[in-house]
């Protein structure tokens, strides 16, 4: 993994105009600046283009992803955004995501074309897991683990088993591992001192608010 870490990655799910958005990242970009560490940015695909031009424009220290990616390449799959598509907006998108495991039924091998299709167009998946049984398709070098259980709950895993399942991730290859699961200012460096964590996945209910995303990038500092 070449960025440095820890690494934060800031899941917005549906939510946000775009106005809404251009605030939070007049917020969070120049808090980024100072970061030493690598912040990723995941809006809704209609907003991707437009970020990107502002945060190039702005020069902040904001990577771009998706929140997923279609099991399609270009073709006639009305409503499918594949990776092809957004290759040049993007270097990461999240795949596998418990809630659309969930809501939109994805099984492994929808997952598999997903990761396949990302890594073809030079997007690098950031894959979601359940726990350390969680298949992991070839082709994977971000991994998120992400318990159901904390997932919007407020509700977050203890460090000891965040460590238990990140370092069993571990094992399994050469893996930049992320945790997500009610990630907060209050208990992020608890999960990013353990030795197998190397950065957070957060979700809506500290990422929404960009003072609240800042006080996570501040505590890390």
């Amino acid at each position: 993994m070449s960025n440095p870490t820890p690494i934060v990655v800031a899941n917005l799910k549906a939510n946000k105009t775009w106005k809404e958005i251009e605030s939070w990242l007049d917020a969070v970009g120049p808090k980024s600046q100072d970061f030493n560490g690598t912040v990723i940015f995941c809006p809704s695909y209609p907003f991707l283009a437009i970020c990107k031009e502002k945060i190039g424009r702005d020069s902040m220290n904001i990577k771009l992803g998706s929140q997923d990616i279609s099991k399609f390449e270009q073709g006639p799959y009305t409503g499918e955004v594949t990776a092809s598509q957004i290759s040049d907006l993007v270097e990461y998108t999240i795949i596998g995501h418990s809630e659309r495991r969930q809501n939109l039924k994805e099984d492994n091998k929808v997952l598999e074309e997903k990761v396949e299709n990302a890594n073809a167009a030079g997007i690098k998946p950031i894959f979601c897991v359940q726990n350390e049984e969680t298949p992991i398709p070839q082709g994977v070098s971000i991994v998120a683990y992400e318990p159901v259980f904390a997932i919007g709950t407020g509700n977050p895993d203890t460090p000891d088993n965040v460590e238990k399942v990140t370092s069993a991730l571990k094992n399994t290859g050469s893996l930049t591992v992320l945790y997500g699961g009610s990630v907060s200012a209050g208990n992020v460096k608890s999960f990013v001192d353990q030795k197998s964590v190397d950065g957070v996945l957060v979700g809506a209910s500290n990422s929404l608010d960009p003072q609240k995303f800042v006080a996570i990038l501040d505590a890390l500092k």
